[in-house]
């Protein structure tokens, strides 16, 4: 089973150009799945899918590697001799833009890259329950991924949201979709939905905001035991006061 750790290199021109005339001096080829050349690879979330390399125009034995990214695949001793296979299973969002190498041991110019496009839709899920304090700045965030990329929209209780350009911001990447409300008021309660479209599917995500008073800069229990001592001061200070005079 191919590993799943190492970081993708993408294979370059220069590269290319000593793999070819490394196969003119040597006579050998290789190919992946009936693909002499570097290739593009679509596929779905499926179970499984194989890759095949095979030694063309050998006259002897000829041990062959794999690589996923940078990193090497293990192989047992029976697949590497002429003919090599690696199944990758299951195919995951993580294999997507991830590239599968096969490379002549005793001289690794001689090569095949396949570049993996796994096709999936967004996903998102779930709800979030917000409780702000009015005249704050609240950020709604949607994480999703989704292969080919996908369009985001956002609504205010199942309404398209009207976006005010003073207090209202977007952020957007392949992964991520904000929406910052800045100085939120009461108005602003309600529920924010983020929906998430590609051509292979919908996704959506609640988020329920609520717009709460805003607090006193002294909270009222203090502003009270703040009086009440200045209250027994002064009383105090008059009872003291008395005491002096009767004493006299």
């Amino acid at each position: 089973m191919a590993q799943r750790s190492s970081p993708d290199i993408p294979c370059k021109v220069p590269v290319l150009t000593i793999c070819f005339l490394a196969c003119v001096a040597t006579g050998l080829e290789l190919s992946v799945n009936n693909h002499a050349t570097d290739f593009s690879l679509s596929t779905s979330l499926v179970s499984a899918i194989s890759l095949s390399c095979l030694v063309q125009n050998s006259s002897q034995d000829e041990e062959l590697l794999w690589y996923r990214g940078g990193g090497r695949v293990d192989l047992k001793d029976g697949n590497k001799v002429n003919v090599s296979n690696v199944c990758i299973s299951p195919v995951t969002e993580s294999d997507n833009g991830v590239t599968f190498t096969c490379r002549l041991a005793r001289d690794k110019s001689v090569q095949v890259s396949v570049l993996l496009d796994v096709q999936f839709p967004p996903r998102l899920t779930g709800e979030e329950f917000l409780h702000i304090e009015e005249d704050k700045d609240v950020t709604l965030t949607c994480n999703a991924k989704s292969n080919p990329q996908a369009e985001t929209a956002w609504y205010k209780n199942n309404t398209t949201l009207t976006l005010q350009q003073d207090r209202y911001q977007l952020y957007q990447t392949s992964e991520v979709f904000q929406l910052s409300i800045q100085k939120v008021q009461k108005s602003d309660n309600g529920t924010y939905t983020c929906v998430v479209k590609s051509s292979l599917g919908e996704a959506r995500k609640d988020f329920h905001l609520r717009v709460e008073d805003k607090k006193p800069l002294f909270p009222k229990e203090a502003v009270i035991a703040a009086v009440v001592v200045v209250a027994l001061t002064l009383l105090f200070g008059i009872v003291a006061r008395k005491d002096k005079i009767f004493k006299v």
